[in-house]
């Protein structure tokens, strides 16, 4: 059982230690001056290669999760049973999900392709696109720590 919840316990910090390096390092020093003319070029790489990090640590959260809730005599088939936190938790964790998938399959790959764009060419939703999906990849992060915190809470339950 040691070796599951370490499992998981690499899997999220993987993918939330990305997310605070990526949101608290990466792109406050390539807004700098300097590194302007290639940031977006550095930037997709590093979150391209990032996403395969994060759905890794998606598959092995999905695997280890149920494990180590039936090891506390819990079933994801029964949430009539299952602690509030739980509940609470799993919620975020499947808005967390979607959101990701809708950032890294759909916002994300859009954005792309926009941004090399002339803004005379770019339409209203496109402009949208790119102002709110930073704003979506923060809320995420938001959402991921709160998800560490009923994950706390539901240790100490």
């Amino acid at each position: 059982m040691v070796l599951v919840v370490w499992l998981h316990l690499l899997a999220a910090v993987s993918w939330i230690g990305g997310m605070v390096f990526l949101s608290l390092v990466l792109v406050p020093a390539l807004r700098r001056e300097g590194v302007s003319s290639q940031r977006t070029a550095l930037f997709r790489v590093i979150a391209f290669r990032f996403r395969a990090v994060v759905w890794f640590s998606i598959a092995v959260l999905v695997i280890t999760g149920p494990i180590l809730l039936a090891h506390r005599g819990l079933s994801l088939l029964e949430p009539s049973r299952w602690p509030a936190v739980l509940t609470a938790k799993l919620s975020l964790v499947l808005l967390l999900l979607a959101l990701t998938g809708v950032h890294d399959f759909a916002v994300g790959p859009r954005v792309s392709r926009i941004q090399p764009l002339p803004e005379s060419d770019r339409t209203e939703i496109d402009r949208l696109l790119i102002t709110w999906s930073p704003w979506l990849a923060r809320f995420s992060l938001v959402l991921t720590l709160v998800i560490l915190f009923l994950a706390v809470a539901l240790v100490r339950t």
